[in-house]
């Protein structure tokens, strides 16, 4: 019994806290909110941001997967983290503030990108995205993971710190020292 109100309130959670792709659109895209929130943090003074990619670009700096389809080769010297979103998508928007926040947190040490899912289906049809946000995270070596769903600040740095950047629990006390 225990196990199935553990599962209920997962699968609630995570579609609560994630949209589908067949949702409406919104009248305010994903850049404009972007900097409205980007003007309500003033003076915070957040210069690094999130890159975007297209399917070239991604093809280019993270996994060439018309050359090498059947295997994850990530092609960056530093690891990433992609979020996978869409201008529409409320969640999405609530998670872009982090990861700009995440974006300069990292800076040098883990690069964020943006993928547009609108945009770029091709990306989003390779990585089979079903409920946006989703976010993937890549160490330089190894097989990412891909999460769905809009988390907080905490969630995606204790991902990052554990499993990206696979520092232990003493590292993650040194480093806030």
């Amino acid at each position: 019994m225990k196990k199935l109100l553990s599962f209920i309130l997962i699968i609630s959670t995570s579609i609560f806290w994630s949209c589908d792709q067949s949702s409406g659109t919104d009248k305010k895209s994903f850049e404009e909110t972007v900097k409205a929130n980007q003007q309500d943090e003033s003076g915070s003074g957040n210069d690094i941001k999130p890159i975007y990619l297209t399917s070239e670009t991604f093809r280019e700096k993270v996994w060439d997967y018309e050359t090498n389809p059947q295997e994850w080769v990530y092609s960056g010297e530093i690891p990433c983290v992609i979020d996978f979103y869409a201008d529409w998508c409320k969640p999405c928007k609530m998670v872009a503030p982090i990861m700009d926040d995440l974006a300069d947190y990292y800076d040098g040490r883990v690069i964020i990108y943006k993928v547009d899912t609108d945009k770029e289906r091709e990306l989003a049809t390779v990585f089979q995205i079903r409920s946006i946000p989703s976010v993937l995270f890549s160490p330089v070596d190894g097989k990412p993971a891909m999460q769905p769903g809009a988390m907080k600040k905490e969630d995606y740095i204790k991902i990052i710190d554990e499993f990206v950047l696979k520092l232990n629990k003493s590292d993650n006390d040194k480093k806030e020292s």
